[in-house]
């Protein structure tokens, strides 16, 4: 089986063949770090940290890049707002993003570049391409011939002229062709700037994500990844500077994930549905997010709201069940077997373990491999059902829930993290209440457990128990 990835290029999906063997080179375009993050944000950084798993799981060993933003309009405009410096503001909301996505288990980049450290790559990537004639200086501002990459458009599939058309371009005096973009822009007063040959100033947006892959992973990489509307300009305008630069490849394989919406509209301020990824997590939990965002296909768009995120809670729910009930069981399960599982249980745990590859395979389908997950779920339950079940068993279909699980970033082990020494005994001290038909304390320990949010449920393996 090979891994098959829709690529923005080609519009078709191809098989994924690195350019290295084994190896992976993979750049996702980051935030601009002027505010928290919205939900909208957390779509990508899920969808292509599921990738990177994907393809640590599949055996290759992936080095993953992603930039922060930390020198824009946006921040210079809010840091006047606050009365801050630039540098402050990026440090603080840099700081944010990545508590943000610790709580949706999103693995930190191998590199986290950001663009006030990176300064010289960028101001010689832009020497280089005056010096080759694919840009020039204009009063202080430095910007890029579109005119004179002949494939401009390649990505977005439009040609330049009717980009030129329908684009929402800057109009400057500067400029020689209104499509041509800045590389550099000349410092305002009290703005934040750095020297270089055309004087004070400070990159445009674009420049620093084809600097920043090419100091940290080489002239030509395999993934570059982002949302569906960094499409065009940004993406196309890497791509541009980036070939013209080194006269190769820019990315091997484009990927974009589709747009998130709030109760199938546009999330707007304006409209009031704008919502933070961190209040999100706070009120749901970063796992559900993450289970949501994941139930649907990266390429497809999403719709969010409260009922939906209510069903995902079930269905979430549903799979850790099972997992807690494979727990419960191992008590009272049939001693492991020397010889290990059973033959018709472990060729079932095989047929699931390759329907999910077979699905994840397919341009990363995680809604289908979250299908997958359901059956394990549905086929070890159905062994629980069993009289004399085996701990071997057991275990292995406790093992397979967690793999699989694991490369979607979903955490199931968390419930067993849950128990705690106090509600434990409680549960007990209640269990010999009952059973010395002292049942005021019964009921006094289970108010005790209900007001600590803990839910009993009586199972056929036993009492559990869960928050709620």
């Amino acid at each position: 089986m090979s891994i098959h990835l829709y690529n923005t290029m080609t519009r078709e999906k191809e098989e994924f063949i690195p350019l290295e063997e084994g190896k992976v080179k993979m750049y996702v375009c980051g935030p601009t770090v002027y505010n928290y993050i919205h939900i909208g944000n957390a779509r990508p950084s899920i969808v292509f940290d599921t990738l990177r798993r994907y393809l640590a799981y599949r055996g290759y060993k992936v080095t993953f890049v992603q930039n922060i933003t930390d020198v824009e309009d946006k921040l210079i405009r809010r840091a006047n707002e606050e009365n801050t410096t630039v540098t402050e503001l990026a440090d603080r909301y840099t700081n944010a993003y990545n508590e943000d996505l610790e709580g949706l288990n999103v693995l930190a980049p191998d590199i986290q570049p950001r663009v006030m450290n990176t300064m010289p790559e960028i101001i010689s990537f832009i020497e280089g391409l005056i010096e080759k004639g694919f840009a020039y200086e204009s009063e202080g501002d430095v910007y890029f011939r579109t005119n004179r990459f002949e494939e401009y458009g390649k990505l977005s599939h439009q040609p330049l002229e009717a980009l030129q058309a329908g684009a929402r371009i800057e109009i400057s005096a500067k400029k020689e062709n209104p499509l041509d973009f800045a590389l550099w822009k000349a410092a305002k007063t009290q703005e934040i700037s750095w020297d270089s040959p055309w004087g004070a100033g400070r990159p445009g947006w674009h420049i620093e994500c084809s600097a920043m892959a090419l100091r940290f992973l080489g002239e030509s990489i395999d993934i570059h990844a982002g949302g569906t509307d960094l499409t065009f300009p940004h993406h196309e305008n890497e791509i541009a500077q980036s070939e013209c630069y080194t006269n190769k490849p820019f990315a091997r394989y484009w990927m974009h994930n589709e747009m998130l919406n709030i109760d199938n509209e546009k999330m707007s301020k304006s409209l009031g549905n704008f919502l933070l990824a961190r209040d999100l997590i706070g009120k749901y939990t970063g796992q559900l997010i993450r289970f949501f965002m994941l139930s649907g296909h990266y390429r497809s768009p999403i719709n969010f709201s409260e009922d939906l995120l209510e069903q995902a809670a079930n269905s979430l729910e549903r799979i850790k069940n099972a997992y807690v009930n494979l727990g419960h069981r191992l008590s009272t399960a049939r001693a492991e077997e020397p010889n290990g599982v059973a033959k018709e249980q472990a060729e079932l745990i095989e047929e699931l373990r390759s329907r999910f590859i077979k699905e994840m395979d397919d341009d990363l389908n995680t809604a289908n491999g979250i299908t997958v997950l359901f059956d394990v779920a549905k086929e070890a339950n159905l062994y629980l059902r069993n009289a004399n079940v085996g701990e071997t068993e057991v275990r292995a279909y406790r093992a397979l829930l967690v793999e699989l699980a694991g490369v979607l970033g979903l955490i199931l082990e968390e419930e067993a993290e849950l128990l705690d020494e106090e509600i434990e005994k409680l549960i007990v001290e209640r269990t010999e209440s009952r059973k010395a038909r002292n049942f005021a304390r019964a009921d006094e320990i289970r108010d005790q457990l209900q007001a600590m949010g803990v839910v009993l449920e009586d199972t056929p393996q036993g009492i559990r128990w869960r928050r709620k």
